[in-house]
């Protein structure tokens, strides 16, 4: 007796995903294979945004629909071109209607086949043709996702030399390629309009600087630029500016930290002393101490110069975070003077402008390992989880575009040849061994941002709006992770069985953490509670942290002497022997400070693609208890945004890198 299946397919809303190709489907039941069924009149009905329908009739029931194919295949002389498959929904002769989530592009000549959204375990699979298909899913993405090294000592990455050997599932879309060219040409027009690609001259006043980007600036690069001098605004951006990642409370000064509680008195409040006001958790402390004997390059065929300091701050009685002291070298000794907010005001400027470049370096270091690190769990991820697993279909949205933008990453910023290597004064040798330095201090507990704060003792410190704002964000992804992981772990017994996962988590540990056990990254799952806090974490990097060290940075280093790269001088071995032009003569070069202050404009700038965290326009589950509990988190969001936004009215400098909003859901730039 003959069978009606109805089916729906959908082709996606971006540009260019429709295609004129012919397009084929086989459905495979647990009872047979339909006949190989064109689909469309020549390409009309695969428009984009296109939603058509179609009968395919089979002369018997399939019984079980496990499996739809699609095939993709080059019509007569058009020209070829990929085509994005949305969703398949199959309404079967029994009624039911199965989904089938594709979203991805298929190229000429391509075959997929899909299985519906539920979400199972390898564990749960109850037909031979279901795990055959997960076996080969898994064998084919570690054919094409394979790790490869990208410097001895450093996380490993997928084996993707350049964007257009990456496949078209995971590349950028069109509307994406077309922005990333724009800002491009648009970074590098206005540099060259101003001549500052080849001028390798020294700034000969602030002034002059301040033309530099002016069409692209913001109201807080403004107010940047107006109070980068401001103590009070040095310490503020230690806490809520691009790098908030390096203070600490201090309740014991460094051993080779040359301090004395005669040299800060002054500018503590009266009838108190050193001491005293660490054990009232007052007082804070930035070492800078991996950056101690880099290696540094020439630059225009000048030697450059990085310092290593301790900075001491101090947070007074009206909850303000003042610098106090300052030494520039990691050992204390006769020509390592400790510099003071009452030494000359060139002195005291000059030492800060050393933090602030030992600030930027570990800034750049610190960006890419503790958010593009993003790309170890994606890898990782396409290796040993298929589509059908639950955690895939979780984790698959914040993949996006992560392994192309980390592919230009190493080429273009990182490399021998990057922007960062060539235009920083640590170059590419001084970069990669920083990178080394951070790594091995890069904790499972520093990643989890909670812990993070508590560890390093700011969890009362005012005006820590990174914190506030972070770690709302990480108990609503917290709530959302669990609700969705207790939906398909009932027990400790089903993580434990669950064998895909637990290789997931294995070569995170081999291939991001080099094996290292000390930091504390999990080897294997044991608990729900473990996978909960895991996934938990991994959505925080790849969204909120990557937001948070990303879409800063042109705000506060767009005036450079704020977010200097590179320093054309020595770190001053005595007071007293600095003037207005001793800035100048220290600052990078003019083509120095413009490489990298567009390299800050095209990090900072949004995708105009962006999809915010918390939003999910591809349906993975297709089933109404997972959608409901991605509504709930929706809600949660929208409420901190607008949260987030009544706060920053009243705010003098406003701080918006994680307001849901502005976060995207994954790094993709």
């Amino acid at each position: 007796m003959e069978a009606i299946y109805d089916v729906e397919v959908t082709t996606g809303s971006m540009t260019h995903a429709g295609t004129l190709d012919n397009i084929f489907i086989t459905l495979i039941g647990t009872q047979g294979v339909s006949e190989r069924t064109k689909l469309g009149g020549y390409g009309r009905d695969f428009k984009t945004g296109m939603r058509v329908k179609y009968k395919v009739i089979t002369r018997f029931t399939l019984a079980n629909l496990l499996l739809v194919r699609l095939e993709k295949n080059h019509f007569m002389f058009l020209p070829e071109n990929d085509w994005f498959c949305s969703l398949v929904n199959v309404r079967t002769p029994e009624k039911d209607v199965i989904h089938f989530p594709c979203y991805r592009w298929m190229g000429d000549g391509e075959v997929i086949e899909l299985r519906e959204a539920k979400a199972t375990h390898i564990y749960e699979e109850k037909y031979s043709q279901l795990k055959e298909h997960r076996g080969n899913e898994l064998k084919l993405n570690k054919q094409v996702y394979q790790w490869t090294e990208f410097k001895t000592g450093l996380p490993q990455h997928a084996l993707f030399q350049e964007p257009l050997s990456l496949p078209s599932v995971i590349r950028f879309s069109f509307t994406k390629d077309m922005d990333l060219a724009f800002n491009c040409s648009t970074a590098l027009g206005e540099m060259k309009m101003k001549k500052l690609v080849k001028k390798t001259d020294q700034w000969v006043q602030l002034e002059d600087m301040k033309s530099a980007f002016w069409s692209s600036r913001t109201a807080v690069s403004e107010y940047v630029q107006q109070h980068w001098m401001d103590d009070d605004f040095f310490g503020y951006q230690l806490l809520n500016g691009s790098n908030p990642m390096m203070l600490r409370r201090c309740t014991e000064l460094p051993l080779n930290f040359a301090v004395t509680n005669g040299m800060v008195q002054p500018f503590l409040e009266s009838g108190t002393n050193l001491a005293l006001e660490m054990k009232q958790e007052n007082i804070f402390l930035c070492d800078y101490k991996r950056l101690a004997d880099l290696s540094t390059q020439f630059i225009n065929g000048k030697q450059q110069y990085v310092a290593a300091p301790l900075c001491l701050l101090y947070k007074n009685q009206v909850g303000k975070l003042l610098p106090i002291a300052i030494q520039l070298q990691q050992q204390a000794s006769e020509d390592n003077p400790v510099f003071l907010p009452s030494d000359s005001e060139c002195d005291w400027q000059l030492a800060k402008l050393y933090v602030r470049n030992a600030d930027c370096l570990e800034h750049q270091s610190s960006f890419y390992l503790r958010t593009h690190l993003a790309e170890t769990f994606t890898v990782s991820l396409m290796r040993n989880l298929p589509a059908a697993h639950p955690i895939h279909k979780l984790l698959v949205p914040h993949t996006r575009y992560t392994l192309q933008i980390n592919t230009l990453i190493r080429n273009r910023l990182l490399g021998p040849e990057g922007a960062v290597s060539q235009n920083t004064s640590i170059g590419d040798e001084g970069m990669t061994n920083l990178m080394r330095k951070a790594l091995s201090d890069l904790t499972y507990s520093s990643l989890c941002l909670p812990e993070d704060i508590s560890d390093r003792g700011l969890e009362s410190i005012p005006n820590f709006f990174y914190r506030e704002d972070g770690c709302r964000l990480w108990s609503f992804i917290n709530d959302f992770v669990r609700s969705m992981v207790e939906l398909y772990y009932q027990s400790d017994s089903d993580v434990q069985q669950d064998t895909e996962l637990q290789d997931w988590i294995e070569e995170i540990f081999i291939h991001g953490f080099l094996e290292q056990s000390s930091t504390g990254i999990p080897q294997c799952f044991s608990t729900v509670e473990e996978v909960i806090k895991f996934v938990t974490m991994v959505i925080f990097t790849v969204s909120a942290r990557h937001s948070a060290l990303r879409a800063g940075q042109f705000d506060y280093g767009s005036w450079f002497p704020n977010s200097p790269g590179s320093l054309k001088q020595p770190p001053p071995t005595s007071k007293g022997r600095s003037d207005k032009n001793t800035l100048l003569d220290t600052l990078p070069d003019m083509n120095t400070s413009a490489y990298l202050v567009s390299v800050f404009w095209l990090l900072s700038k949004p995708s105009s693609d962006l999809v915010p965290l918390g939003q999910y326009p591809e349906d993975y589950f297709c089933k109404m208890a997972p959608q409901k509990r991605i509504r709930d988190f929706q809600a949660e969001l929208s409420f901190l945004s607008e949260s987030i936004n009544d706060r920053n009215k009243g705010l003098q400098v406003p701080y918006t890198y994680m307001c849901p909003g502005n976060i995207s859901n994954s790094v993709s730039i």
